[in-house]
């Protein structure tokens, strides 16, 4: 069987799933299938929350999926924070820091994170995030290799510094580039991206 892989720029305030069976979700909330006429039997390979924006990758190939989801495979992000990152909170990040998982406490593991110099080339923010209303920000890029719900928000509000917006940029060698919100784009996907 031939399988059919994408990726695409989840945009602003849309879940990373393809419907809901939820009455009330499905009036409320926006759904990956709003996107694109994609093929049956189609799946995001792991998730992004519904605030976050950025890559995501699907697949018709659960095997792929679950491959990719449970392998440790690199992601990286770009953070918007609030407030100016310390040096002392990059290595903190870098250590691995305690946040909340469904109630029970979890140490990330290390990780690589670096403050970006230069802002991002990124298409502007949603209006509906208010960056930038009351104090300056900074921005980070943080490479992780596990994926725990919401853990990259998280991580920096464990230090003192919430992200405001957080875009995936990466997932092992297949990048966002410079694709556009709601930008979908048929690819191949093998392992050896992995």
């Amino acid at each position: 069987m031939q399988h059919s892989h994408f990726k695409i720029y989840k945009p602003l305030a849309m879940l990373s799933q393809m419907t809901s069976g939820e009455d009330r979700q499905l009036r409320k909330k926006r759904f990956l299938s709003e996107l694109f006429d994609f093929p049956d039997g189609i799946m995001p390979i792991g998730r992004l929350d519904e605030k976050s924006e950025g890559l995501l990758l699907m697949t018709t190939d659960g095997k792929l999926s679950d491959t990719i989801n449970s392998s440790g495979i690199e992601k990286e992000y770009l953070a918007q924070l609030d407030g100016l990152i310390t040096p002392e909170a990059i290595m903190k990040i870098e250590a691995g820091v305690t946040i909340g998982i469904f109630g029970k406490k979890y140490m990330t593991k290390p990780c690589e994170i670096k403050v970006l110099d230069d802002l991002p080339s990124l298409p502007d923010a949603d209006p509906a995030l208010r960056i930038g209303r009351h104090r300056p920000t900074s921005w980070v890029s943080i490479i992780i290799k596990e994926g725990k719900f919401r853990q990259v928000r998280k991580m920096t509000a464990a230090v003192g510094f919430p992200t405001v917006r957080l875009i995936r940029v990466r997932i092992g060698d297949i990048k966002l580039e410079n694709m556009t919100p709601r930008e979908v784009v048929a690819v191949s996907i093998t392992l050896t991206d992995f």
